[in-house]
């Protein structure tokens, strides 16, 4: 027998300083609570939220930087099954084109730092950022892919569905 889980639709946005550093939140809430991850959050979907619009939302929200459609990049959707045993979730992943000049105050989600990519394999993430997520930024932060995520067995199964190169 299956176990129907909810199904909740996010994004994540990758921003970086002039120095090139990752910006990442240490979690105060769940998911994901105490350990780093970039920022984003799930889409306001009773008002028919589009994920880029959601991602221009979150990255103000969060902090405090505006941005416009035009200043992110989609370059991954991920459909993880299972995540936590708890809830399937469809993710957008988008690179900020704009860096951030400074660090954010600490809101009630989390706090903020800068990371190097080196640095951010030393630190505390979710398992499917480290398998997944960070590599599939470095080799398609310009480009686009889609994949799926099994979280629901160990190791994590990882299917990419489709890539679009970089133009």
């Amino acid at each position: 027998m299956t176990t129907v889980l909810p199904y909740k639709i996010s994004v994540l946005v990758f921003i970086e300083n002039h120095a090139g550093e990752q910006l990442l939140m240490l979690r105060a809430k769940q998911p994901n609570l105490g350990i780093w991850s970039p920022i984003g959050g799930k889409l306001e979907m009773a008002t028919g939220e589009s994920p880029l619009q959601c991602a221009v939302r979150e990255t103000h929200e969060e902090t405090g930087l505006s941005v416009r459609e035009e200043d992110l990049h989609l370059f991954a959707m991920i459909a993880e099954k299972a995540y936590q045993g708890q809830t399937h979730w469809l993710m957008f992943l988008f690179r900020c084109k704009r860096p951030i000049d400074r660090l954010p105050p600490d809101i009630s989600e989390g706090r903020f730092g800068f990371h190097s990519r080196e640095a951010i394999k030393h630190l505390e993430i979710p398992e499917t950022d480290a398998a997944a997520l960070w590599p599939i930024f470095d080799r398609y932060r310009d480009g686009f892919v889609s994949l799926r995520a099994d979280c629901s067995v160990s190791p994590l199964q990882i299917t990419i569905e489709q890539v679009v190169p970089e133009k």
